[in-house]
């Protein structure tokens, strides 16, 4: 069961790169960075994930502890995550659906690293991003 909206973040894509494909299907790397607040906490969060496409046109991306996220007092913790998505039709443009897992931090960030997070990912064509995250009970 969903439990509380943890907040919303916004930015941009960073990066892309295309990488060597995995049999027939074709993988990006994409590096972002999204502002906003999570938990209660202002934060930045960075991340770099990979996504290949799926037979029927679906994208599975993974981001393994290639996340960063940090408070403006300077506290960090790293994260990762996975998830499902799909091209929406314009340009670039993709929506994923997944779940992330924070790791370390200091006090600030210790309540995000006690539960599992579940995240609504949208990037638009023209590379700016937002991610909805919820505490999964």
């Amino acid at each position: 069961m969903l439990g509380a909206t943890l907040g919303t973040l916004r930015g941009r894509v960073t990066g892309q790169r295309v990488l060597p494909s995995t049999g027939s299907a074709g993988r990006t790397e994409i590096s972002f960075e999204i502002s906003g607040t999570l938990g209660g906490v202002k934060v930045t969060m960075l991340g770099t994930y990979w996504s290949v496409v799926r037979s029927g046109g679906t994208l599975y991306g993974e981001c393994p502890n290639q996340g960063v996220v940090m408070t403006a007092s300077g506290q960090t913790a790293t994260w990762t995550g996975a998830g499902m998505g799909h091209f929406t039709g314009k340009g670039s443009a993709v929506s994923f659906r997944g779940a992330i897992y924070v790791d370390g931090g200091g006090p600030k960030l210790a309540r995000l690293t006690r539960m599992a997070i579940v995240y609504e990912w949208e990037v638009a064509a023209d590379g700016s991003a937002e991610a909805r995250f919820m505490e999964w009970k």
